[in-house]
């Protein structure tokens, strides 16, 4: 373009093109033969020159991405420009821990920061949108997507959603080290039924706007620029069809003025859902519901909307308005300004040479992400003065759990990572067994190295595709393999720790959490893995990751989460006719929040700058925390309420804030939370927010377990000088 690209030459643009032209830039094809669906397709220069395609995604790398563009803005009759798009959910170059796994840190700071790293390395790649972050609440750990999300809390969720749409994005997105955000999958994804991928979701509309919802509008508060409707259909309207959620809900009610796109070939799926006869149909649902552009949809956009447009479906307006929105994006992502700004201009290249800073945030990431679950006996951190290590497990010498490359840290990795932490020690390492078949040699060399240890670390899990897009699990525990390896070495009488790799909650059998010395959930924590689990193992760093999710005990709990509604028979051990199983406890293994450290922490004196508000008022929990133990750790207070008589059922917990706080040994310090009205409110019956008058308990501990949490009441008034 000869001179610089506005809004009004976007009304030009629109009023000079073509149907076919129109309709190729509301197409987004795969660029390179990469399996993130069923299938993909080559995409050649004539139909980029041909204005057959206005996006591509899967294709990486500048002079690829050079080419491909070049094509556009040099052999095309209206020069628009191509945006590239890819899955970067945690890392391109520089890999941190899997999004569920960096939940856990509860850190939304640490969360940007990764967030900002990612667009600085697509910014040398030519990326410029990322199917990122993915903010689906997840409840139930059968659903593999479990790996990508903020767990099962719509703050969390709500928090992390800001943090990474502000480290994508930032707040000039014609930078070349920021790209667009995608918010996804909207909405409910997390809840399939059986917690099978892409299978249906039933829901209340009162659970949908007070769970699932409030994430993407956080997201949207944010200025996220792409939203991604799910594959699901949600009470029986798939969601790519919505037209309530997706044009009234969020563009009309909550203002979205950015780019929806659909999921790998989601419109054309509509006629596998039985709610289209044909693509015609198809796209015409799609486009009136809002999608602006139809990813890998097997023509359904660019064969199907001219047909829907001579049969009435849809019309020009509308084909415009989401023309309009999709070159918008290209206007604020500086694309007309500078095509190839993403191709690795000097700005970009400046901030990838911080690699040494990198790799140490990935490190800190990995280390905040890591979860003690048990620990006794005083087991960890492990003594200077051992003299030898066993490591064993299939996950043992290679740890990372990616696919793409530079992703995973190689083969004895680990093993070097102790050497330079335990010098005095002799570190061995077998894999015992692979992940789901045994082996009886492995199982022996393991045995002669376990036998002349003194600590055994154990590395089991569930290997990275085993959970994520398509990798449901109808039980997420160990495979019995790896289960028949950990009795064999809790049967040495060494002491046993187990890392467990995994992008979702494990079921554990109750004799390994009962017999292993220490448990730690490692998640797949990215490119610096190993350095982290021998910082924490050794004590040059204290664990302080919490989880995100509620664990069972057993699979017959799932779904599983703190923020249930109590009922009218809860309970109780002596009462036959009350809610509980008859052959477990209605407890899970491990609590929302839960995590442990190498020191102990104290609460105390949880009090209130005002015990009585109105709603116009708020007020400042105040509690007092010491750290009572040896080392300095960081503590996680979550702060929940609950409405103790409400119009309609409230949860027994609501989560309203959290935040960490740093002790030396013998510190005191005095966390503060503000507490307003709104966050004393919920959706009344016609689902728009309320605040009744009475009386809130207000609990501050450090999980969602009942038994750890302190209470003090709070009283709301209707109106100002009412006592």
């Amino acid at each position: 373009m000869t001179a610089p690209m506005d809004r009004e030459g976007i009304e030009k643009l629109i009023d000079g093109m073509t149907l076919k032209e129109k309709v190729g830039q509301l197409t987004m094809l795969s660029g390179e033969l990469v399996q993130t669906g069923p299938a993909s397709a080559p995409v050649t220069s004539a139909a980029i020159q041909n204005g057959e395609v206005g996006s591509l995604l899967n294709l990486v790398g500048p002079d690829r991405i050079r080419d491909a563009q070049r094509h556009a803005v040099e052999g095309s009759r209206l020069k628009i420009p191509l945006f590239f798009s890819l899955d970067v959910l945690h890392g391109l170059r520089t890999m941190f821990p899997i999004p569920f796994g960096e939940s856990a840190a509860f850190d939304p700071a640490l969360w940007e920061a990764t967030a900002r790293v990612a667009a600085e390395e697509c910014g040398v790649e030519g990326i410029d949108l990322t199917f990122a972050p993915m903010i689906d609440i997840a409840r139930d750990p059968r659903w593999g997507r479990t790996l990508e999300g903020p767990g099962e809390d719509r703050l969390v969720g709500q928090r992390l959603a800001r943090a990474k749409v502000r480290g994508y994005q930032t707040a000039n997105l014609a930078s070349p080290t920021a790209i667009a955000a995608t918010a996804k999958h909207f909405a409910g994804y997390g809840a399939v039924q059986a917690g099978r991928e892409y299978a249906s979701v039933d829901m209340s509309e009162r659970l949908l706007h007070e769970v699932y919802l409030p994430p993407f509008k956080a997201a949207v508060e944010a200025g996220v620029a792409c939203i991604m409707p799910a594959f699901i259909d949600l009470n029986g309207t798939p969601m790519s069809i919505n037209k309530r959620l997706l044009r009234g809900l969020v563009r009309e009610r909550w203002g979205f003025d950015g780019v929806m796109v659909s999921d790998w070939s989601s419109v054309a799926e509509l006629l596998v859902h039985g709610v289209a006869a044909d693509r015609a149909e198809a796209a015409a649902l799609a486009l009136n519901a809002s999608v602006d552009i139809d990813m890998m949809g097997k023509g359904a956009y660019y064969d199907g909307l001219p047909e829907a447009l001579d049969r009435g479906l849809v019309d020009m307006a509308t084909i415009d308005e989401a023309v309009r929105r999709v070159l918008l994006l290209k206007l604020r992502l500086g694309l007309f300004d500078d095509p190839y700004r993403r191709c690795g201009s000097p700005e970009a290249i400046a901030a990838i040479k911080a690699q040494p800073a990198r790799r140490a945030l990935a490190r800190e990431t990995a280390r905040k992400s890591i979860v003690l679950l048990t620990h006794a006996e005083g087991t960890l951190p492990l003594k200077k003065s051992l003299k030898a290590i066993a490591i064993v497990g299939p996950f043992g010498q290679i740890v990372g759990g990616n696919s793409e490359p530079d992703a995973v840290v190689r083969i004895a990795e680990l093993v070097d990572q102790f050497k330079a932490a335990f010098p005095n020690a002799t570190i061995s390492a077998a894999t015992g067994s692979a992940v789901e078949q045994p082996s009886e040699s492995g199982l022996e060399a393991a045995l002669r190295d376990a036998r002349q240890s003194d600590v055994i670390v154990l590395c089991v899990g569930e290997r990275v595709d085993m959970a994520g897009e398509a990798s449901s699990r109808a039980y997420p525990g160990l495979p019995q393999p790896q289960q028949d390896l950990a009795r064999a070495m809790l049967e040495t009488g060494k002491p046993v720790v187990v890392l467990l790799f995994s992008g979702r909650p494990l079921i554990l059998p109750d004799w390994l959490a009962e017999r292993a010395k220490a448990i730690l959930a490692v998640w797949h924590p990215g490119s610096e893995g190993a350095g982290a689990i021998v910082d924490l193992l050794s004590g040059a760093h204290n664990p302080s990751g919490r989880l995100t999710m509620s664990w069972p005990a057993d699979v017959g709990q799932i779904p599983i989460f703190f923020a249930e509604r109590p009922t009218g028979r809860p309970r109780l051990e002596e009462e036959h006719f009350s809610s509980k199983y008859l052959d477990i406890p209605n407890a899970p293994r491990f609590a929302f929040g839960h995590g442990l450290s190498y020191t102990s922490f104290a609460m105390t004196n949880p009090r209130a700058t005002k015990w009585t508000i109105t709603a116009e008022e708020t007020t400042e929990i105040l509690v007092d925390v010491r750290n009572t133990g040896l080392m300095t750790g960081e503590h996680t207070v979550f702060l929940f309420i609950r409405d103790l008589v409400s119009s309609i059922t409230r949860p027994s917990l609501e989560l309203k804030d959290f935040a960490k706080i740093a002790l030396a040994p013998g510190e005191l310090k005095t966390m503060r939370f503000t507490l307003s009205p709104d966050q004393l409110s919920f959706l009344g019956p016609d689902l728009e927010p309320v605040l009744e008058p009475g009386t809130f308990e207000v609990l501050v501990g450090p999980s969602a377990d009942p038994e750890r949490l302190q209470r003090l009441e709070l009283r709301v008034h209707p109106a100002p000088g009412i006592v």
